[in-house]
């Protein structure tokens, strides 16, 4: 789960993290009010979204008078900024970070994440703060810094100072560096993140470091301990799709192509996506039913994957485990009756119950295609889709 920068920063200040001052807005006339409050000469105004890249795209703005801000939180309100991050379909602006400026000396990048490799939390530090990570990592490598954090001591002062030191910083600087750093770890590890990243995080023209700007991920499956975090979830940042299917416990994750796919199990889910692929398609989503899925659950997952409007043809493939054939098809036989489903539906079913659940299927009087293995159900699917006609499936074909 993902939080908005201003969030993000009143945690970390509980960690001993030094933010600049700011505060929310809803509206121009309350963005006015934040930074009269703030009694600045100038203030920075910041699109609330879940992405990076604001300021390429409008989304930050620094103003120095009562005029110019409210243009500028009139400019972004109700915007959708398009990012590098965001896809085509751009993030909406509901909301302001009115923040003083900052007089800025020096731009670090500081970054926190769970290695899997390691299986430890990682330390990323650059002194090319300012620009994204891969950016960093492509135009400057030398300047990364990796640290690893070993989580039955955590972070220690003595490495903290060790990045500060190869940060270049003067050694005046090391003692406030050090504070940030370690207090930006803990808030990491006692608030179960799966990121923090400060870009930049800057030294100012007055010898302070500051967290300029804040990114926090959190782990969902670790949300249950801190319901105060799981309050600042903004569903209006996220994917309608993949809120839809998570709010019904289904694993979904929306793609771009026109095939939905129902399957159980995220390895064959995964396999099921490559073969239709390799049969010249391009799947819509990843929806993994998951064990024991009762015909009410196919059913939602069919609400699900028809939540996509790009979806022209569906491929549901079933591995019965502890799943049962004879359910799915059930499922499947009801979803296509109580939603009207015309497209194209191809279902491959395999072990428990499985002749049981080919029965369910044959005996409805449906148009639904059957087949036994996964490659021929993924040819299918796809010669289906192609066979419809629409616009999506003849320039996809010309390309």
């Amino acid at each position: 789960m993902d939080i908005h920068e201003y969030q993000a920063k009143d945690l970390l200040k509980k960690f001993g993290v030094n933010v600049p001052r700011g505060g929310i807005a809803y509206s121009p006339e309350q963005a006015v009010y934040r930074a009269q409050e703030l009694s600045g000469e100038r203030v920075v105004v910041k699109a609330q979204i879940h992405s990076g890249a604001r300021g390429k795209v409008g989304g930050v703005k620094i103003c120095s008078t009562d005029d110019e801000i409210a243009e500028a939180a009139t400019w972004m309100l109700g915007r959708k900024l398009v990012t590098h991050q965001t896809g085509p379909q751009g993030k909406l602006v509901g909301r302001l970070y009115i923040e003083e400026a900052t007089d800025i000396a020096q731009e670090l990048y500081l970054g926190f994440v769970m290695d899997r490799t390691e299986e430890r939390v990682v330390v990323v530090a650059s002194a090319q703060g300012g620009m994204e990570i891969e950016d960093i990592s492509a135009n400057e490598p030398g300047s990364i810094i990796r640290s690893v954090v070993d989580p039955a001591v955590g972070m220690q002062a003595f490495q903290a100072r060790e990045i500060a030191f190869q940060l270049g910083l003067e050694p005046g600087l090391i003692p406030q560096a050090v504070k940030q750093i370690t207090g930006a770890y803990r808030a990491m590890d006692e608030m179960d993140a799966a990121m923090l990243e400060i870009n930049p995080l800057v030294v100012t023209k007055s010898g302070e470091i500051v967290a300029l700007d804040a990114k926090l991920s959190f782990d969902a499956n670790a949300l249950f301990r801190h319901p105060e975090i799981s309050e600042l979830r903004d569903k209006s940042q996220e994917d309608p799709r993949e809120t839809y299917a998570e709010d019904r416990g289904l694993n979904y994750i929306g793609l771009e192509g026109h095939i939905g796919c129902i399957v159980n199990g995220a390895g064959l889910a995964m396999a099921t996506l490559d073969m239709i692929k390799m049969s010249g398609g391009e799947p819509a989503n990843f929806l993994d039913v998951g064990g024991g899925a009762s015909p009410e659950r196919v059913l939602m997952s069919f609400k699900a994957v028809l939540n996509d409007p790009k979806v022209e043809a569906i491929l549901v493939n079933i591995f019965a485990g502890i799943n049962r054939c004879d359910w799915i098809a059930e499922g499947v036989v009801r979803a296509v009756k109580e939603l009207n489903l015309t497209m194209p539906l191809v279902v491959r079913l395999s072990g428990t119950n499985v002749d049981e659940g080919r029965k369910v299927l044959a005996e409805s009087g449906l148009d639904i295609t059957t087949t036994e293995t996964l490659a021929e159900a993924a040819e299918q699917v796809v010669a289906a889709w192609k066979a419809t006609g629409n616009p999506s499936t003849t320039a996809e074909a010309a390309q």
